[in-house]
């Protein structure tokens, strides 16, 4: 009677055993397809031009921020674009477009983002949407190293100035000439600073530093800043889940100490500081 209750009993208590093995296991099937379907859902949501990736576009012609070395785009800004489509669970997509014509390949769903080097400004947030900054810059004045008439940003005027095509550092521009030359790249314009073909170059801060110790260019800094820039991520309007994602990613970039690591790499410094 004792060895039938007792083998009862250890029957009774392995099928209990098993029941809840396979409770556990049906549950956790069921934990993974409702994450995996929150996943795609969200994905979804994004409106990507390619499904699973993060298409974002830049000139190419930045560097150190965008350029390519041996046929493959490299640079800060391609870092921070990859990196952001990692943390939101894409395959980053870097491509590159004209400078003067990037906003309306992404009005035209050529690509989901500009993570170009774009300025966030008024103007170009009545046709896309942007992000937090991703770095901060400033509008600066540049002069050949052999220039003496300029001194000063008042000595800007009558003078002529090289901008990058459709930059906001055209409407600078104007601030103090009619003289104004558009080129694709800032570059070329400051490779015509020092054999005098124009007197000055309104560009990016850190674009300008940067040539002068890559390319050793022989041009110097005038004044101040003119203006300080919040360098963003560019969409397409009414994307706020794609939004919202970017927003995180860069977050979450700052708090785990990966925007500093990537910013001290290409600038030796934290350009969100």
């Amino acid at each position: 009677m004792k060895k039938s209750l007792f083998y009862f009993l250890l029957v009774l208590v392995a099928s209990l055993m098993v029941a809840c093995s396979e409770k556990d296991s049906n549950e956790k099937i069921e934990t993974s397809a409702s994450s995996e379907g929150q996943e795609n859902s969200t994905t979804s949501d994004m409106k990507l031009v390619n499904d699973g990736k993060l298409t974002f576009a830049m000139s190419g012609l930045l560097k150190p921020l965008n350029y390519k070395e041996n046929e493959k785009l490299v640079g800060f800004d391609v870092e921070i674009g990859n990196e952001i489509a990692k943390r939101i669970g894409l395959e980053p997509n870097p491509v590159t477009n004209p400078w003067e014509t990037i906003l309306q390949g992404l009005r035209g769903e050529k690509y989901d983002a500009i993570i170009g080097s774009m300025t966030a400004t008024e103007e170009r947030a009545k046709q896309v949407d942007f992000s937090d900054p991703y770095y901060i810059s400033g509008a600066t004045v540049f002069i050949s190293s052999k220039n003496k008439d300029i001194k000063s940003l008042d000595d800007l005027k009558g003078k002529t100035i090289g901008v990058m095509q459709a930059s906001t550092y055209v409407e600078d521009a104007k601030k103090y000439t009619d003289k104004i030359k558009e080129f694709p790249s800032e570059i070329y314009a400051l490779q015509d600073l020092p054999p005098g073909r124009l007197d000055a170059v309104i560009t990016d801060k850190i674009v300008g530093i940067s040539a002068m110790k890559e390319s050793g260019l022989e041009i110097q800094t005038v004044g101040e800043e003119i203006k300080r820039e919040e360098i963003a991520v560019a969409i397409k309007k009414d994307n706020q889940v794609l939004l919202e994602a970017i927003n995180k990613a860069i977050a979450d970039m700052v708090a785990d100490g990966t925007y500093k690591e990537i910013s001290t790499k290409w600038f030796g410094k934290d350009l969100l500081e």
